[in-house]
């Protein structure tokens, strides 16, 4: 069995079609911060009841009812749902099928059932026999404000929705040029995925399929890279005697993240100072790869900054801020944050230290703005001790800048964090964010019919 666009589509025998119902596991798009939620899906498929070998038939998947509702937060726009899917095939042959569908939809308003367009896809047939087509995994993607991607697999066994009784032709032939798409020559694909849409480079080996890659953007191997910035030295002690660079030492620091971002975020930071007169000109630098990135975002849509929290003979924080991404963020993909600088103005004489504090992540789309704030988790070693002099209007002296997220030694200041657990509470405290950053998580962040009821017992 071939599955891909070769040959000529026929429709040997009249089209069969039938409703099947499965227990369905989404998986909204992780920017969302929420857990997987159970839905029913209801598909029917249509294929033709009998062909023969050497033809290709067209595979129609009927989203009667999808496993989920549009939320009660965004009316989705005309023609930006675009749903992808597999389907197992099974019986005298075995592989997957790869069914797609336009980017068209009607207008969905909030609280209303997901309207999602057909798949179709083809198939060629090359053996006698009973073939089974069953309807799989599907993903959803909506395009507005941002590319999200809410990915449904079975929770049950599933059963097959159409079946195609295919007749020896006198042998498989072939009409017109390139095969497209994935490929299989009576074996069983491995390893497809896809997400948005198009597969591309699939390969045939011996009957099994083996490096499939998707278009779209699935997170790549590679992970994050640990350490990124060392400095020479350490605590610095003596700022006098003309010196004016003091380089801090590389600390590990673990930070408790609020939802809708990361559960959390473990990195090496390291703070630098450069002195200018009586006050400190300060660089802050975190390691590579610190996160990877919830969604697919433009340049200039994500911006970091820290609270640097002083210890020691001086009390209070200041406020270091980084430049937004210069380069569009791939969904998946490790996120580099940039160098955040600030300048700290002593308020008292002594030995300071300075400290990696609250970690704030901001990103904005347009008008549409979503700040996540990451406190310091457990304890952290100062990255930098100076010999400071007390000056006016200084730290100690005047307001401190800024959350500082910990005490002067970097302990976690507790409380405040959103639970995500799986507890009820933790859920509407979730949805509780979600509502506020609806923009931003677009209308792939579906509401399921236990949300609803959840809401309704709050």
């Amino acid at each position: 069995m071939m599955l891909g666009g070769a040959g000529m589509l026929l429709a040997a025998s009249p089209a069969q079609a039938a409703d099947i119902s499965y227990r369905t596991e989404c998986i909204p798009p992780p920017i969302s911060g929420l857990p997987p939620v159970q839905g029913t899906t209801k598909v029917q498929l249509t294929a033709p009841a009998e062909a023969k070998v050497g033809d290709t038939v067209e595979v129609v998947w009927k989203t009667v009812e999808a496993a989920s509702r549009n939320p009660d937060v965004l009316d989705l726009e005309k023609d930006t749902v675009k749903p992808t899917g597999t389907i197992k095939v099974g019986g005298s042959a075995t592989g997957t099928l790869k069914m797609e569908g336009p980017r068209q939809n009607p207008p969905i308003p909030k609280s209303s059932a997901m309207v999602l367009p057909d798949m179709k896809g083809t198939l060629k047939l090359e053996k006698a026999g009973e073939i089974t087509l069953t309807p799989d995994a599907y993903n959803i993607n909506v395009s507005k404000p941002i590319s999200t991607d809410t990915k449904c697999t079975p929770k049950e066994t599933v059963q097959p929705g159409a079946t195609i009784k295919v007749t020896d032709g006198g042998g498989s032939t072939t009409a017109g040029g390139t095969t497209t798409g994935s490929t299989t020559a009576g074996g069983t694909t491995t390893g497809s995925t896809t997400a948005g849409g198009t597969t591309t480079g699939s390969t045939t080996a011996g009957g099994t399929t083996t490096g499939s890659t998707t278009a779209g953007g699935t997170t790549t191997a590679g992970g994050t890279t640990a350490g990124g910035t060392t400095t020479a030295g350490g605590t610095t002690a003596g700022s006098g005697g003309g010196q004016t660079d003091f380089p801090g030492k590389e600390v590990s620091v673990n930070f408790a993240c609020t939802s809708p971002g990361p559960a959390g975020i473990a990195s090496k930071v390291t703070i630098n100072a450069k002195k200018s007169g009586g006050s400190y000109a300060l660089t802050v630098k975190t390691a590579k790869g610190v996160m990877d990135s919830p969604a697919a975002l433009p340049a200039g849509a994500l911006k970091p900054s820290m609270d640097i929290v002083i210890g020691g003979a001086d009390k209070g924080s200041v406020k270091v801020t980084g430049p937004a991404n210069a380069e569009p963020l791939e969904q998946g993909k490790p996120v580099d944050l940039s160098d955040m600088t600030g300048t700290y103005k002593p308020g008292a004489s002594g030995k300071s230290t300075l400290s990696p504090g609250t970690l704030t992540i901001d990103v904005t789309l347009g008008s549409s703005k979503i700040n996540i704030p990451c406190k310091v988790k457990g304890s952290v070693t100062p990255s930098l001790e100076l010999d400071t002099t007390a000056q006016q209007g200084g730290a100690s002296g005047g307001t401190t800048t800024g959350s500082t997220g910990s005490t002067a030694g970097g302990t976690d200041s507790g409380g405040g964090l959103a639970a995500t657990g799986a507890e009820d509470n933790g859920t509407l405290r979730a949805l509780g964010l979600v509502a506020g950053t609806a923009i931003l998580l677009g209308g792939a962040v579906f509401t399921f019919t236990p949300w609803r009821r959840l809401r309704g017992t709050r």
